[in-house]
């Protein structure tokens, strides 16, 4: 288990103990609510599905010992998205609870996420080599909002192509 991990456990275990006492601003608390529900099922569940579907996992083996890069689906958006469900975990907890403590567990989540980012794609380039330097070009690490845009551009270009090249029958 990592330090994100056990920081974002203590978040909700805090949280839910000081609960009570926090007198909270009703939106950003569901706002938390629904960023920890998107979070969780957009960049938590979908990779799974992902690397199940194309990582070619051998029988068995969890789900993050893929023998192929994946480059498609979530990871065509960015190439780390369960990190990016714990640095949104992070700031929903923040949203929902509110709370000083709360803030503070969530704010080394940050930097720690940071450093294992680093670490997952140096992996990674040792793993699939060349092949991950180039996804690395197309596909950004964390930021979403970048590789969605990123990614309607290489759709826009590719439909491009084939509008002004239609293959001959």
């Amino acid at each position: 288990m990592t330090l994100e991990s056990i920081l974002f456990i203590s978040q909700i275990i805090v949280g839910i103990y000081l609960l009570y006492e926090v007198s909270q601003i009703e939106i950003l608390a569901y706002i938390g609510v629904g960023l920890y529900v998107f979070s969780g099922l957009f960049f938590g569940w979908l990779p799974v599905i992902e690397f199940r579907r194309k990582g070619r996992v051998r029988k068995g083996e969890s789900y993050v010992h893929t023998t192929k890069l994946v480059d498609t689906g979530i990871y065509s958006i960015v190439r780390h998205p369960q990190y990016v469900t714990f640095t949104l975990w992070a700031i929903a907890g923040m949203l929902l609870f509110q709370h000083w403590v709360i803030v503070l567990l969530g704010i080394p989540v940050f930097p720690l996420t940071y450093i294992d980012l680093i670490r997952a794609d140096r992996d990674a380039i040792e793993k699939f080599g060349d092949d991950y330097k180039a996804y690395m070009k197309k596909v950004p690490r964390m930021n979403f909002l970048i590789g969605i845009l990123r990614l309607l551009r290489r759709r826009r270009k590719q439909s491009q192509v084939v509008e002004t090249n239609p293959m001959r029958d």
